[in-house]
């Protein structure tokens, strides 16, 4: 099932892998973009989030910058995914 969950990263990130393992550990598909390799997606995050951080989650609609584990926790909980 496609959770409609992409996560704009970058390799060199430590707080995108932190992100990606915590969804990981909850078994939740994600689609993985590297800003780094595709700067049009690096765009599209920062149009997203309106900053230039990474990581930048939009789950559903809602975009999380950073890997903040309550509002990530609450929006998968919103979107009945975890």
């Amino acid at each position: 099932m496609d959770n409609n969950i992409t996560v704009y990263s970058a390799s060199w990130c430590g707080f995108c892998h932190a992100a990606k393992d915590y969804l990981n550990k909850l078994g939740v598909k994600y689609t993985d973009i590297d800003v780094e390799k595709d700067p049009q997606a690096g765009a599209a995050a920062f149009t997203k989030s309106g900053q230039r951080g990474i990581p930048v989650l939009d789950i559903g609609g809602d975009i999380i910058v950073g890997f903040d584990r309550p509002k990530i926790d609450a929006s998968l909980k919103a979107h009945n995914i975890a």
